[in-house]
């Protein structure tokens, strides 16, 4: 595995004195749909997810999702996750990894899905993706939205195109700057720009060791302490607003935070492109070893299968802006114009370029929620939050 390594060590960290807990007994039964733990992002059409449900054939009983990585794996293994949910989503690179060396998840039979024939390429065997949903060479996971996260820049403000994230640490937008509040993508994107502008030696910015993560956050801090950001922001509609508002002109953001505060404002916001590269990531779905048992394969394959459908692909991308995780989006958009107007048909097109750039960056990093130097990340970002 290249983008987690799961070992004993990690359990034991993330389970702590809960390891010993004994597993609920299954309480789920087929006939009563799918029980999915996943969060609003991994559905498209109405709010109930009722769209979903007719266009798989499918019935859903969807239980929000929003714990942390660590929370949802200590569920899953030694709580009653197994017990409750059928499938669920992830947190973030590497807990394919985590579920499946514990027995959580099921392997996943590819046959069964025929919307595989048109995923992404990258995904197969050798693609840069490959092992984002595999675990020891077997698939655990289908990928349902990806991106690449980057920069918000304010088009009609600044009145030119932001191709680096040098921007956030140049004196000229001091204190209109914003980063997210989370030392995942924080340190990454932060680690890339310093490691391919030269200014810092860094082996792997999605796995730095304790001195480059040190490096990286005194940098930080030097920045922070000059005044250079207006805030570290926290939430999504704090995001949203800081961009909106225009008490920022640049932020390193989800591109949904973009999307909305643009149309919030009414103002030319605009998600970059940045030469040193970004930090990628996907969210997947996965069957449950509980989900197994009670026999929810099939349905679970018809789910898989709308996530890698351009029906799916195409209002995902149209809406919040991610990436579909499949081929032939825009011959489905061609296809259906009462569905898909000009206006729809031009910015989907617009997005999904602008996507195709971004993964194409050399510099670009694969996020891992499961750093080898967790302990260093998190004491080095506390001082970045107290400086």
């Amino acid at each position: 595995m290249n983008q987690f390594e799961f070992t004993r060590r990690h359990m034991m960290a993330l389970m702590g004195t809960a390891a010993t807990a004994a597993m609920l007994p299954s309480v789920a039964s087929a006939d009563e749909g799918l029980k999915f733990w996943a969060p609003g992002i991994a559905r498209v059409g109405e709010k109930d997810w009722s769209s979903m449900e007719k266009e798989a054939g499918i019935k859903l009983v969807n239980v929000a999702k929003s714990a942390r990585a660590d929370e949802s794996i200590q569920k899953m293994v030694v709580g009653d996750g197994n017990a409750l949910y059928d499938a669920m989503t992830d947190n973030g690179g590497g807990m394919e990894d985590a579920l499946a060396s514990q027995n959580a998840i099921a392997e996943i039979d590819t046959s069964k899905i025929p919307n595989w024939s048109i995923i992404e390429k990258r995904y197969l065997d050798g693609g840069d993706a490959a092992d984002t949903i595999r675990y020891e060479g077997k698939v655990y996971a289908i990928p349902y939205i990806s991106n690449a996260d980057a920069l918000a820049f304010n088009y009609d403000v600044i009145g030119q195109e932001l191709t680096s994230w040098e921007v956030l640490f140049d004196e000229q937008f001091k204190g209109r700057a914003a980063l997210q509040n989370d030392f995942g993508p924080t340190l990454t994107n932060t680690a890339i720009y310093l490691k391919q502008s030269g200014k810092q030696d860094i082996d792997n910015p999605s796995d730095m060791t304790e001195d480059e993560v040190k490096g990286v956050c005194q940098f930080l801090i030097e920045k922070k302490k000059a005044g250079q950001f207006r805030t570290f922001w926290d939430g999504f509609q704090n995001g949203v607003d800081l961009l909106a508002s225009e008490e920022v002109l640049v932020a390193s953001c989800w591109e949904p935070v973009q999307i909305v505060a643009a149309k919030k404002a009414g103002k030319d916001i605009r998600y970059g492109t940045m030469k040193e590269g970004h930090q990628t990531w996907n969210n997947i779905v996965m069957l449950t070893r509980g989900g197994r048992e009670r026999g929810m394969d099939e349905t679970f394959y018809k789910l898989a299968n709308l996530y890698l459908s351009p029906w799916f692909g195409a209002r995902t991308l149209a809406g919040l802006g991610f990436t579909p995780q499949m081929t032939g989006v825009l011959e489905y958009v061609d296809a259906n114009p009462d569905t898909f107007d000009a206006e729809t048909k031009a910015l989907i097109n617009d997005r999904l370029a602008r996507k195709k750039d971004r993964i194409a960056i050399a510099g670009n990093s694969w996020q891992n929620v499961f750093p080898t130097n967790m302990r260093a990340y998190q004491d080095w970002w506390s001082r970045v939050q107290a400086a």
